[in-house]
């Protein structure tokens, strides 16, 4: 566990990146991948200023050792804690790959990350954030890890995207009643992958019907028309949900526990949405950077601001590196 301090007066903020998804044939200087990542995070860290720095999964691809490397060293330069967690090309590989790329968050100076059980994966670990010794938000960081096999009805072994396993729901209970005890009553979950309550809020959200393709996106637009009535969210959804397509208890959990207001995930590159759900807000983040595949007008990063009363507001900070792509030859 971590403790961070937050100013009385001021807000804590939080800026998490996503799915930089960089490889190490795009770091070379002058590679028009990096020279957009870099714009990404440099110019939004300008303009937020954040506390934290949070990295929601797929930070490079599998096998990729020096890509990891490079990130871990760049995002260590700006002197800012910074926290990642795994995503599922970061658990690709197998285990002694995913732990090669632990080591290297382990010996970087400002990274915020700790192995845990092994049991429950790699990289399940808290962060508190306290105020005058008081904690006013615990940050679950998770593992979703990569693909799930289960059953289905016809008795065919099939398989799906990861998911939280009920060995860490159990792990997030006990340590959401150490912070309840210690007078914590707002947490937010961080990991890669969507949790099966990301099909169940956008289906409520959502009028059906709608053709994303053909809606003109502006980046700070909510598009009324989309919600159904009396749904206050905001976002677009432009590829299917990637989560795990068997239920996973983890919304009922979050929903038991009565901290977690917010759940911020990767993943899906071109689905930006927050929708409250059940009572707890699920969200994605703006993926960071070209690489894999993207949206340049949802690219940036997503931002925390805590409060002493917790997570008081999330917003996407949008970068538009629209100057670089045009003179890109």
């Amino acid at each position: 566990m971590f403790t961070l301090q937050k100013q009385p007066g001021r807000a804590f903020r939080i800026l998490n990146f996503s799915d930089t998804h960089m490889k190490k044939s795009e770091l070379a200087e002058g590679h028009l991948f990096r020279a957009i990542f870099e714009r990404t995070v440099t110019e939004a860290i300008a303009r937020v200023q954040p506390d934290l720095i949070t990295v929601s999964g797929d930070i490079s691809w599998s096998g990729d050792d020096a890509a990891h490397a490079w990130l871990a060293a760049y995002f260590d330069s700006f002197g800012i804690p910074w926290a990642p967690v795994m995503g599922n090309h970061d658990n690709q590989c197998g285990d002694a790959f995913t732990d090669s790329i632990a080591q290297i968050f382990l010996a970087s100076r400002n990274c915020l990350f700790e192995k845990g059980d092994p049991a429950l994966g790699c990289g399940n670990y808290v962060i508190v954030i306290e105020e005058n010794g008081k904690p006013v938000e615990g940050l679950f960081m998770m593992d979703s890890h990569n693909r799930y096999t289960y059953t289905d009805a016809d008795g065919c072994e099939r398989n799906t995207w990861g998911r939280l396993s009920e060995e860490q729901l159990t792990w997030y209970q006990a340590q959401n009643d150490a912070l309840k005890a210690r007078g914590c009553g707002d947490t937010t979950l961080i990991m890669h992958m969507p949790m099966y309550g990301y099909f169940e809020a956008s289906a409520a959200a959502y009028r059906s019907g709608i053709d994303w393709a053909n809606l003109q996106y502006e980046c700070r637009t909510d598009y009324p028309a989309a919600w159904r009535d009396g749904v206050t969210a905001c976002g677009v959804q432009y590829e299917g949900i990637g989560a795990c397509c068997v239920e996973d208890g983890v919304l009922d959990a979050l929903v038991s526990g009565g901290t977690t207001k917010h759940v911020l995930v990767g993943h899906d590159h071109i689905n930006n949405w927050m929708i409250p759900y059940r009572g707890v807000t699920l969200c994605f983040s703006l993926k960071a950077g070209p690489s894999a595949y993207w949206r340049p007008f949802l690219n940036g990063g997503t931002v925390l601001t805590v409060t002493e009363n917790g997570v008081e507001k999330v917003h996407h900070e949008y970068i538009d590196c629209a100057d670089l792509l045009n003179t890109w030859t």
